[in-house]
């Protein structure tokens, strides 16, 4: 480079010299034929130095690939074991509370639960009861076809937060700012590759007219929802037999209904519930405290009361040993809400007798202890408690139908998302950690690779880095996505370490979330929950940086 240099002084030199004598001109043209007798244009030294500058470049830029070259083949050698100083990163509590918005407990004065999925806490087993119950409904009562009572619940294939498009028959887990998931595409149970994304929807973002096909699976019972409709529209692909994708979410969306609101699934928890129900004597230790700080506490729930007394006398017989209703802990019980339209319609509350099974024709102007509810909606149930915005939180497990009214409503919410505690139990591991930040340090080196040269100037030795750097990455990707889910990954988090489209509605509508109620039993009544200032995504997640791997 440096003789490249030097030649630009004698050719400015030459086309600054003049020859005025002929025979200088002549001796020239004699002896030196390369410059026939005539200095270098401007023209031409411009396209000199130009191909000079060009030069360099190349070698800047080869310079900068054998420099990332070297990072990256330091890396890989650093990837051979887990660093020390990753496993001495703190650790996260898996029973945390988790916080969006800022909270102080001493300012609450009533608190509100949902039942399912909230105060009741079920086993693994009920998503295969749903499952079954519903599948049995649509071969017997929509004529679907007979080999449909084969099917099997498979848990390790739906995640809670996925969508499913209407229009077109696709699962699809969507990332914060609504695109699809590279990997996470299924049609029936198999997964689309980015091609047949590509083929389907134009792009992996999901425009406004598409989304309006999407229905969202945001609830703790959407697992054997989402299971039932990938087995009924694989079953019709295999066989051959042209499908409507909308009919088979009604179908199905039907079918699950019915299973609700029939009661079977009511009653079959209640035949069997040490089968479906978890004993929880710490929930009843978290209400009575919140009882003896004066806190005022109701239950709002659409199950019917006699499902909600049979699991809470089953959950808690152990704790109260047969003395105490669980009712006496409540100041105010709403059975059958019929949320999320109890956010928003007029409907009147009704008084229900539990001897006989019947409501009354009274009007509901005031609430007792003693007495149950049906019904009803949130403009008479303020108007009769006097209970208004903040001084009111509520715990649910549905984002929409639960804590999507009450925050507009001005109360306080919480979600209670059951299987955070097992992908922050996986998020804590040293193996999910290790591949995380060999994922930071791949996507790193990727940028800087992407940003050294132009397209049409890529070498061999650029593509064959990038080709490595590449499937290095998707390795770390698939491992990460394979601990908590083979199909779709983690809840929360896309495969690329972003923050899920279910992660963006918890932002939305949960002041704080948590895996159970009473896990407020490691804080006082009177904690100031305060939000973090520095949270790059959720903030129950760890980002762990790429620098534990240097200067090892």
């Amino acid at each position: 480079m440096a003789s490249f240099r030097r030649l630009l002084p004698l050719c400015s030199s030459l086309n600054k010299t003049s020859f005025s004598s002929p025979r200088v001109r002549e001796g020239l043209g004699a002896n030196v034929r390369g410059y026939s007798g005539i200095a270098p244009s401007e023209e031409t030294i411009s396209k000199f130095e130009e191909g000079i500058r060009r030069a360099e470049a190349d070698l800047v830029v080869n310079d900068d690939i054998d420099k990332i070259r070297r990072e990256f083949d330091a890396a890989k050698r650093s990837f051979l074991k887990i660093p020390e100083a990753l496993k001495a990163m703190p650790k996260t509590n898996p029973e945390g509370i988790y916080v969006n918005r800022s909270i102080r407990l001493d300012l609450i004065q009533v608190y509100g639960f949902d039942y399912d999925f909230t105060l009741a806490h079920y086993s693994a087993n009920l998503q295969s009861l749903i499952y079954d119950l519903a599948k049995e409904h649509m071969v017997n009562e929509f004529r679907y076809p007979e080999v449909c009572m084969s099917f099997k619940y498979d848990p390790s294939f739906p995640i809670r937060g996925l969508y499913y498009d209407k229009q077109n028959g696709c699962l699809l887990k969507l990332d914060f700012f609504g695109s699809i998931e590279p990997d996470g595409c299924f049609y029936g149970r198999r997964q689309l590759g980015e091609k047949e994304i590509e083929e389907i929807y134009g792009t992996r973002h999901i425009g406004r007219d598409q989304a309006r096909e999407l229905v969202g699976l945001m609830d703790f019972f959407c697992f054997s929802e989402a299971c039932l409709i990938a087995d009924i529209v694989q079953y019709f692909v295999d066989a051959k037999l042209e499908f409507d994708a909308c009919y088979i979410y009604q179908d199905v969306n039907r079918a699950i209904e019915h299973v609700h609101r029939s009661g079977l699934v009511h009653r079959g928890i209640l035949s069997d519930p040490h089968r479906y129900l978890v004993k929880n004597g710490q929930l009843l230790h978290f209400l009575r405290l919140l009882k003896e700080k004066g806190k005022k506490l109701f239950l709002l729930t659409n199950s019917p009361y006699y499902f909600v007394d049979g699991g809470m006398q089953f959950m808690l017989e152990d704790s109260t040993g047969g003395r105490d209703s669980w009712r006496e802990l409540f100041d105010v019980v709403i059975a059958k809400a019929n949320k999320p339209e109890f956010y928003t319609s007029e409907r009147p509350f009704r008084c229900y007798d539990t001897e006989k099974d019947t409501l009354a024709f009274t009007k509901v102007d005031k609430f007792l202890q003693n007495k149950i509810y049906y019904h009803g909606c949130l403009k008479s149930f303020l108007q009769i408690t006097k209970w208004n915005g903040p001084e009111v939180i509520y715990f649910g497990d549905h984002l929409f139908s639960d804590l999507r009214g009450p925050s507009k409503a001005g109360w306080r919410t919480a979600a209670i998302i059951q299987e955070l505690e097992s992908e922050i139990r996986m998020q804590n591991e040293d193996s999910y950690r290790f591949e995380q930040a060999k994922f930071h340090i791949l996507q790193e080196l990727l940028g800087r690779l992407h940003a050294t040269v132009a397209n049409n100037k890529r070498s061999e030795a650029y593509k064959l880095l990038m080709d490595e750097l590449n499937e290095e990455r998707q390795k770390a990707r698939s491992m990460m996505k394979r601990m908590f889910n083979r199909s779709f990954g983690a809840t929360f988090l896309t495969d690329k370490g972003q923050e899920s489209s279910f992660a963006y509605h918890i932002h939305q509508y949960a002041d704080v979330y948590t895996s159970k109620p009473e896990n407020f039993l490691f804080y006082s009544p009177e904690t100031w929950l305060h939000a973090p200032f520095d949270i790059k995504i959720m903030p129950h997640h760890v980002k762990v940086p790429s620098s534990l791997f240097k200067n090892q």
